[in-house]
């Protein structure tokens, strides 16, 4: 009876949304951010927000320039943690361990960095970015129904969109990232999209692991900048302080 139901599930759904080609809901949801000439009229963005987990509470500030720098901060209570990519190297300063010197990343650390130091996002230049995408038919979140499109990164990482059928903007992502033989899924849910320089931008976000997905965190931003003037120094790594001399 679940297979059945499941079956019928799925031809009321193709009955209800248009066949499209990845291809299509590529396009369609790059003119639905605003097109691709005011997305590519952006070369930073400056984020400021909160992340909510449970009574936890942090603020959050986000740099990113294109085509791939990004830098992050996450405060709590006067101590903040930084982690940066440049563009080749990625490091962070972790004060909350007690280490409060700079450090490069590892393996595991660096590579969702590096994916969300992708400026535009994967889907915009995917084919000269090396990525494949493909249609995989329709889906539901939270009982409404998306397309869903699967996006195979270059490094072999995974992104499922889901795409609203009327908007064509994203309501929610899965992603598999794949790293030293085991794979580490997690999920976001955007929503509450308003305009940034004629780009439209997701202003609350719910992320949490596959796993666990108990365990959720709502990130709410406050102010999105758009081109603000952003020194291309904040994104390297600074030296160490040299050990004093006893």
């Amino acid at each position: 009876m679940h297979k059945l139901a499941m079956i019928i599930t799925g031809i009321a759904l193709a009955a209800t949304l248009p066949a499209q080609t990845a291809e299509e809901l590529v396009a369609k949801n790059t003119q639905a951010r605003g097109g691709l000439e005011k997305i590519k009229a952006l070369h930073s963005l400056r984020m400021t927000g909160t992340l909510q987990q449970g009574s936890f509470k942090a603020q959050l500030a986000r740099d990113t320039v294109a085509p791939n720098m990004l830098r992050q901060a996450v405060t709590i209570q006067g101590m903040t943690m930084i982690q940066a990519y440049d563009g080749t190297t990625g490091w962070q300063i972790s004060p909350f361990g007690g280490r409060k010197d700079p450090e490069l990343l590892g393996q595991e650390e660096l590579r969702p960095l590096v994916e969300d130091a992708d400026f535009y996002g994967p889907l915009v230049d995917y084919q000269a970015k090396g990525n494949a995408i493909e249609y995989i038919g329709h889906d539901t979140v939270d009982g409404d129904d998306v397309y869903r499109l699967k996006v195979t990164l270059k490094n072999g990482d995974i992104i499922y969109y889901y795409l609203d059928p009327e908007t064509y903007l994203e309501v929610r992502t899965e992603k598999q990232v794949f790293v030293s033989g085991s794979v580490r899924e997690s999920y976001t849910e955007m929503g509450s999209y308003n305009l940034v320089n004629g780009e439209y931008f997701p202003f609350s976000f719910e992320s949490g692991s596959m796993q666990n997905p108990g365990q959720t965190a709502m990130i709410t931003i406050d102010k999105i900048e758009a081109n603000p003037a952003v020194d291309p120094a904040e994104f390297k790594m600074p030296a160490a302080p040299a050990a004093q001399k006893h």
